[in-house]
């Protein structure tokens, strides 16, 4: 559970309004957490670039320079590609949370990570990036589960014991 911040201590307090406190339910923020997702495509597609280079060097020494050559569908090369490429967006998710809660995606939404026991730890975080791995492999189901969830929380929001929450407007 997240602390509660009485007399807007806390930079992410906003006061309380008749609306919010009569609605039970926080939002979802799922436009949000997709436009995020969205967004930390281009970075992360930019460090999948790089990590292919010394892939495709390997490619071509092995079939003699031949630069028309590509990496074989399913061969150990591309999964060890994929792989690489999984755990660098991981490292990339993961510090970023670990840093400042905020991806580059997550920044112009206004969406902050917090953990339900204050700042959460790195397995959580490792956590929430391989839970949300699978949620997407599943179609987006965990994703779309916080629409239904009593508490507004995806799956990988609960199997990580951490929340993203919409950081309020500096004036």
């Amino acid at each position: 559970m997240l602390p509660i911040h009485i007399g807007g201590a806390s930079p992410y307090a906003r006061p309380m309004t008749a609306s919010a406190a009569a609605s039970p339910r926080p939002s979802p923020l799922l436009l949000r957490r997709l436009l995020a997702m969205f967004y930390d495509l281009w970075p992360v597609l930019a460090v999948w670039m790089l990590a292919a280079v010394p892939f495709t060097l390997l490619d071509m020494a092995l079939h003699n320079g031949n630069s028309h050559h590509n990496i074989a569908p399913y061969s150990a090369l591309q999964w060890l590609l994929w792989l690489c490429c999984w755990a660098l967006t991981g490292l990339y998710a993961t510090i970023s949370w670990r840093r400042g809660g905020q991806t580059l995606g997550m920044r112009p939404w206004r969406l902050h990570l917090h953990g339900d026991a204050g700042t959460p730890t790195t397995l959580a975080l490792w956590k929430r990036y391989a839970m949300g791995t699978l949620s997407l492999l599943c179609g987006g189901l965990g994703f779309w589960w916080a629409l239904f969830d009593r508490d507004r929380l995806t799956w990988h929001d609960r199997f990580s014991k951490t929340r993203l929450v919409r950081l309020h407007k500096q004036s």
